[in-house]
């Protein structure tokens, strides 16, 4: 029960002292003219005042409330190196003991994991949210067991009690750390990029630590070791040999006496592109499907396009003098001898024999083929003539032989059951809808895979390896008709797209594939593509060489796919029969383990604003006193925690100290005695 007087007045308080120093006046001026009572009506006066002001004694019943200290206990992923968890457990004992023995006080455990994702120790978090849970009077004290890696101190907030930093580790420890500060997404195939590369120690770092191997492998391969400083940027110029995923991991070996080899690796995933595509079309007659090959090309800005077309025939007689046939001469032999590897794709468009393109260029375009190029022939009624380029050189790198029929027949094109599996035709929807052609070479295939059928499922499209190159049959010179939107079209522009890509070799095009993308995190989605009926599972080696096996299920034609989630950050390889892969799961470098060694920078300007202290917990445990607020909260080997002295009040009474009959009492008599003394009586 403790009591106090308050002040309930009866009027307002200006009124009051308006009143005041009316009363301090009429005094005042009594006192001039030497009145004898005015000392009496001063008394009165100052009655009538204490009166209005309404005091009151109050009684109140209160019960004390404890003290609440909050320990935050750092579990994140750098508090696991060395012994710092039973450094953690120890401490955390021992602060438990001794708070167990101070009266009144309270103790909330607040665990502090790893964020969500690659976020890091967020302690300043987990501290809003147990603020938020209690009542911010009577938090005497907070307690932090962690090594001072907080990666959210800006979301810091006004603490309510002396802060204190109990920091694990020990002043010997020391790490090496592999930095990626500048890593492209995207790359041009062929030409370098510049890859900037630091290797970094902190800590106490032993004598001889000046140079150190850096280890680069591309795709899982065997890695190279090159001597680098260490300290110092590294400027690695790095050509990316395919398109598609450049999986580049570099690794620095673990040295003797460092906390962590987790930082020592960083996996940098780079997609290969293509700078441009060089197309060659060769036109062999004018005709209505040679202009919309020609804009179907131009429409593409990373495409270069060299297009030679036949306008004349050479029996044709008009007397035109040969030179003035065209502007310049066609640069035929340096195109179809000297620079004929720099084309990435090839295309022959209704072209025959005519004796323009003597029998060695065509050889040589053969052995571009059979050297990794590509050839696309569409076909027209000449494909099936006497004077057809299949009776040519270009004849034995060809899959299909013509029969020298031509059909001129309304039909609609249809993917095969073995081209729903092949990535080129696979997923092409609608082929319901997809408007007629009028006319097909009738063609025998004696090799490759056809993927497309047209009248009585004759071959329509059929694909090809030879050598290290790609060859493509289209028996038909109506695909023009599905861009000029020839009873609705169809997707020529996709169909070419692919066909291109797949020719020129792009990995997601490959029939037979095993890849994987990441979801999110570390959860990755495996797939396999294949033109058979079945595949076998999928081996899954993990960073650390265990392995797991997972089956995968066929979510179409040809496609198989299972989700994973890897246990740990790193570099994963796939196989499957004769089909590998690999994937880097998780950040280039973990936040957790970008700096591990303990330090007391990043917490200190939170700690000092309570006049807190930092200690660490090698030198033993801190033993702990009461201070008052606003005095230091840590001295030499001990921390500060401020009572509060915080209570829940059960009853209130209240007693007026002045009750009316006193104050008219009391004010009567001295007004009445001033004037009695006044009169003389």
């Amino acid at each position: 029960m403790t009591g106090s007087v308050i002040f309930d007045p009866l009027i307002p308080w200006p009124a009051v002292a308006a009143l005041a120093l009316l009363a301090a006046l009429a005094v005042g001026i009594a006192f001039w003219r030497g009145l004898s009572g005015w000392g009496l009506r001063a008394l009165g006066a100052v009655v009538i005042l204490a009166a209005l002001a309404g005091p009151v004694f109050q009684q109140e019943d209160r019960a004390p409330l404890s003290d609440i200290v909050l320990l935050l206990e750092d579990k994140s992923a750098s508090q696991t190196l060395t012994d710092r968890p039973a450094q953690t457990e120890a401490a955390a004992d021992a602060l438990l003991a001794d708070l167990a023995e101070r009266p009144n006080t309270e103790v909330r455990r607040v665990e502090v994991p790893d964020g969500e994702g690659d976020t890091g120790t967020e302690m300043m978090t987990a501290l809003n949210t147990a603020l938020a849970e209690e009542p911010r009077a009577r938090i005497a004290g907070i307690i932090a067991l962690s090594d001072g890696r907080v990666h959210d101190m800006d979301r810091a907030p006004e603490m309510p009690a002396p802060l204190h930093l109990l920091m694990t580790g020990h002043s010997t420890d020391w790490d090496r750390r592999l930095i990626v500060r500048n890593a492209p997404a995207f790359a041009i195939i062929g030409e370098p990029v510049t890859l900037t590369l630091r290797i970094e120690d902190s800590g106490a770092v032993p004598e001889g630590s000046g140079m150190a191997e850096l280890q680069i492998a591309v795709d899982g391969g065997e890695p190279a070791t090159y001597p680098v400083p260490v300290g110092q940027d590294i400027d690695l110029p790095v050509t990316l040999p395919h398109g598609g995923r450049n999986v580049l991991q570099f690794t620095v070996p673990t040295a003797s006496g460092e906390l962590t080899e987790r930082n020592n690796t960083a996996l940098i995933q780079m997609n290969g592109v293509r700078d441009r595509l060089r197309v060659l079309l060769v036109s062999g007659e004018p005709h209505a499907g040679g202009r919309t090959w020609r804009n179907l090309l131009k429409s593409d800005s990373s495409v270069d396009l060299v297009h030679f077309t036949i306008l004349r025939p050479p029996e044709k007689q008009d007397g035109v003098p040969v030179g003035e046939l065209s502007l310049i001469a066609f640069p035929t032999r340096e195109l179809f001898l000297e620079k004929i590897d720099d084309f990435d794709l090839i295309i022959f468009d209704r072209y025959r024999r005519r004796g323009i393109l003597p029998a060695l260029y065509l050889e040589n375009v053969a052995r571009y083929v059979r050297d990794g190029g590509a050839v696309l022939v569409a076909a027209g009624p000449d494909f099936a003539t006497a004077d057809s380029i299949y009776r040519s050189p270009l004849g034995a790198i060809l899959p299909a032989a013509p029969t020298a029929r031509v059909i001129e027949e309304r039909f609609r094109p249809k993917v095969t059951d073995l081209g729903h599996r092949h990535p080129v035709t696979a997923d092409l929807h609608g082929g319901d809808t997809w408007g007629s052609w009028l006319r097909q070479i009738d063609v025998t295939p004696e090799r490759g895979s056809v993927v497309m059928n047209g009248i009585d499922d004759r071959p329509l499209l059929v694909l090809d390896r030879v050598g290290e190159g790609r060859v493509a049959l289209l028996a038909s010179d109506h695909a023009w008709l599905w861009t000029r939107g020839y009873e609705g079209g169809g997707p020529q522009l996709d169909l070419l797209r692919r066909l291109a890509h797949w020719m020129m070799k792009e990995p997601e095009l490959e029939e037979e594939a095993l890849w994987a993308e990441v979801v999110t995190g570390q959860t990755m989605r495996i797939i396999r593509r294949t033109l058979g009926d079945s595949i076998g599972p999928v081996t899954v080696t993990r960073p650390d060489g265990s392995e797991v096996t997972l089956e995968l299920r066929e979510v179409s034609p040809g496609r198989y796919e299972t989700v994973y989630q890897g246990p740990e950050i790193g570099l994963y390889r796939l196989s499957e029969g004769d089909q590998t892969s690999v994937i880097g799961l998780g950040p280039a470098a973990p936040r957790e383990f970008e700096e591990t060694v303990a330090t007391d920078s990043v917490m200190r300007p939170a700690v000092e604003a309570q006049r807190g202290g930092v200690f660490a917990l090698e030198d033993g445990v801190p033993s702990i006193r009461d201070v008052r607020e606003g005095r230091p909260a840590a001295g030499r080997g001990w921390i500060g925690l401020t009572p509060r002295n915080a209570y829940e009040t059960r009853d209130v009474t209240q007693t007026a100290l002045l009750p009316p009959w006193l104050v008219l009492l009391l004010a009567a008599a001295l007004i009445v005695g001033g004037w009695l003394r006044e009169g003389r009586r």
